[in-house]
């Protein structure tokens, strides 16, 4: 297999050579006024534990990393945080007739501010796995899924199985959980006797767009919601095809709250709500996530195992 690594002088000559940004079809301003809400859901309400010790009383203190579009960042005042996270999670306090309190905290952090209590529930794209369940509860709200992406003139017109990928010139993250599927499929390949892959790495998500709509690779395999969001605003790639992040398991992403705390059943209940009434749906869509979405929540699903 050859692997294509490229040089810093080399990705910021490549950076110089990017058109003008596409003007954006997504609300980035700080009002929100196309974003989903709800209205209170007695039944899912009523599920709350009743000695639960709010951060706030009557409100949702929810921590969250702005790391991204479209998950979540901030808006054009660059104090607003907005994206599918803060959606899903407005829709999860209204729907439990509370306030909403986002509080921005680094992915490193999200644990420590859970565990203190300085914060009630953490949505901020948690994927769920056996060992974070030791110490939290979950309940989950998106599928982790990785995307392959293509030039809208591509000849490929779908990836779903490694045969699919063989021969092909595909962008990845080094060291990655999508780069250990890619090399389990390229290994397959070789074995049937099919043409390897060729992995590319570039640091810069700017540079692999430019790599992938200059023709200098096939594909790009990397999470599904960033590339989602960059083809909806730019129109130049497409998906075709998605793979679960815990291939060959399945890996969830939830809302994280205390062990035993009580509040996971609740959010359950109140996510769940939110699928039969369409509004969960119809707040993934408005952030091109509709390819994420999960037919129903489950509290504590299984995780990605230890290892």
């Amino acid at each position: 297999m050859r692997f294509l690594r490229t040089l810093n002088a080399l990705a910021a000559c490549a950076l110089l050579a990017l058109p003008a940004v596409a003007a954006s079809s997504f609300d980035l301003s700080p009002e929100q006024a196309g974003r989903t809400s709800t209205s209170k859901d007695a039944t899912a309400a009523a599920t709350l534990p009743k000695d639960y010790k709010w951060v706030k009383e009557g409100v949702l203190t929810v921590g969250i990393n702005p790391f991204g579009l479209p998950i979540s960042s901030y808006a054009s005042d660059s104090k607003t945080i907005i994206g599918a996270d803060p959606e899903v999670a407005l829709l999860v306090a209204q729907t439990l007739g509370l306030r909403l309190e986002l509080v921005p905290t680094q992915w490193a952090d999200w644990p420590l501010a859970l565990a203190s209590g300085k914060v009630d529930a953490v949505i901020s794209n948690v994927g769920v796995t056996e060992l974070r369940k030791e110490k939290f509860d979950f309940s989950s709200y998106r599928l982790g899924l990785h995307g392959f992406y293509v030039r809208n003139d591509s000849a490929v017109k779908s990836i779903k199985e490694p045969k699919d990928v063989a021969g092909l010139r595909i962008i990845t993250g080094s060291g990655t959980n999508q780069e250990k599927i890619l090399l389990e499929w390229n290994k397959r390949n070789v074995a049937a006797g099919l043409k390897p892959l060729e992995l590319q790495f570039y640091d810069d998500p700017q540079v692999q767009s430019l790599a992938l709509v200059s023709g200098r690779a096939d594909a790009n395999f990397n999470p599904n919601g960033p590339q989602a969001y960059v083809a909806a605003r730019d129109g130049k790639t497409r998906l075709v095809g998605t793979v679960n992040a815990g291939w060959p398991l399945r890996s969830d992403v939830g809302i994280a709250t205390r062990k035993d705390s009580g509040l996971a059943p609740a959010l359950t209940q109140a996510l769940n709500s939110l699928v039969q009434n369409g509004k969960y749906a119809q707040a993934l869509a408005r952030w091109s996530l509709a390819e994420e979405a999960l037919p129903k929540a489950e509290t504590n699903p299984p995780g990605l195992p230890k290892f």
